[in-house]
């Protein structure tokens, strides 16, 4: 390591008083901030609300202090669709519900891979991966689609929001401190010859202890429940006792789950292969959380086709860069920050994948695009930070931003060409818990 000298202080501090500029830049800066110091509203004049392309939806939703945007994602493009077959534009279905169910399915997926792992020891990769896992929140559309699968769904009216499912905080360090501890039990159990009998008895008392914390904070989920709403038409319907698995049965039978793909665009990793991530297969027995890596203009194409087509695209992002809440703008050139510092930062999608700098952090749903000629101008966007931000809930997103700053869409098969169809129904690819695909 080198010593910075005095006289390199010096000449650092005197090539920053050559240029006047840089005084006008520190001072509205330290006035403002330095993204407001640096925002170009001209940006305004391409992101109007007006789309060529716009479904018919209802009110935003909100997911308060949670990382549940996968679970708010899914459910929002199922009550789209639940929408439009019964028309009920509003109707929502309850996230909690789900949440409940994705912390009991996860911690079995987490107990189990502590007893394979169990002759590892603690600092190993994949082993510290898996700790750091425990009782996190975020998640994807496969992991969603997992649980509504297996538990079905409910009405947000059967099992409503409460403090822990909208703050989320307190539950989820709870479970990771838990489940962190239990890891050490069963590694124990295992260095001490166990059986498979009493190990399986074990990670069941751990289980059942996790149900009593999640009953706690949540409330235990409803095992029937009456569907009950007035439609657009002020028509009352109402049918008595429904399962939660009853409900998916018989409102969504013609709800082709398997029928979706996640199409990735993660350049770091090589493209028109079929990725696995076996991480984040959260519920055992279910569909294995696959992405297929491709181009991006694979995910632009497939997504407009299925929005052409009347449905609504999961895709997700990394929403923290070049964003603002209170216009709701998505766009590469809103925060010109380099130009006020007067330095280059700017990275390749690939690098910034493989550094750390880019990852997708949120999910979100497209519905609505504007085009001239086939040229995308802009995307309309779904969030579900609750209807103060944005235009009432709805944001603004400009192709480039989509280049730089979309990881994945989720959209039907029907809208891939015949060679993606063959490599997203093919064998897949077992990536590491610490490969960063977005």
């Amino acid at each position: 390591m080198t010593v910075i000298s005095d006289q390199e202080i010096a000449d650092f501090s005197a090539d920053f008083n050559t240029n006047s500029k840089n005084q006008v830049a520190s001072r509205a800066a330290r006035r403002s901030g330095l993204l407001e110091a640096s925002f170009n509203d001209r940006v305004s004049e391409r992101l109007n609300h007006v789309f060529s392309t716009e479904l018919d939806v209802g009110d935003v939703t909100d997911q308060k202090h949670s990382g549940r945007c996968w679970e708010f994602a899914t459910l929002n493009v199922l009550r789209h669709y639940f929408g439009k077959q019964n028309k009920v534009k509003d109707f929502t279905f309850s996230q909690a519900y789900n949440f409940f169910w994705d912390k009991i399915e996860r911690a079995n997926a987490f107990y189990d891979a502590m007893i394979r792992l169990a002759d590892k020891p603690l600092n190993d990769r994949e082993v510290q991966s898996w700790l750091a896992f425990a009782g996190e929140d975020g998640g994807l559309w496969s992991m969603a689609i997992n649980l509504v699968k297996k538990y079905g769904v409910v009405p947000s009216y059967a099992m409503p929001e409460s403090f822990n499912s909208n703050n989320t905080t307190g539950l989820i360090d709870s479970l990771a401190r838990k489940e962190r501890k239990d890891a050490i039990a069963l590694r124990k159990l295992v260095s001490e010859g166990s059986s498979q009998d009493e190990l399986e008895k074990a990670k069941k008392h751990f289980l059942n202890e996790v149900y009593r914390m999640v009953s706690v904070a949540l409330g235990e989920p409803p095992k029937k429940f009456d569907l009950e709403y007035r439609d657009d038409d002020k028509k009352y319907h109402l049918e008595r006792d429904l399962t939660p698995r009853e409900f998916v049965q018989k409102y969504f039978k013609d709800f082709k789950f398997d029928d979706y793909v996640v199409l990735s665009n993660c350049p770091n990793h090589e493209f028109n292969k079929l990725y696995h991530m076996p991480l984040y297969d959260n519920v055992d027995g279910g569909d294995q959380i696959k992405f297929l890596n491709v181009p991006i203009e694979y995910l632009a194409q497939a997504a407009v086709a299925q929005l052409k087509s009347g449905d609504a695209v999961i895709f997700g992002n990394d929403v923290l860069k070049q964003m603002e809440r209170k216009t709701g703008y998505l766009d590469t050139e809103l925060y010109q920050t380099d130009k006020l510092f007067g330095v280059d930062t700017k990275m390749s999608k690939a690098d910034r994948l493989a550094t750390g700098e880019g990852f997708a952090t949120h999910d979100m749903t497209l519905v609505g695009v504007d085009e001239d000629h086939g040229h995308i101008r802009k995307w309309k966007v779904e969030n579900s930070w609750g209807d103060k931000y944005g235009h009432k809930g709805f944001y603004e997103m400009s192709q480039p931003w989509f280049e730089d700053y979309v990881y994945d869409v989720v959209v039907r098969k029907e809208f891939l060409t015949d060679e993606q169809v063959k490599l997203a129904e093919g064998p897949a690819i077992d990536l590491k818990p610490w490969d960063n695909i977005g």
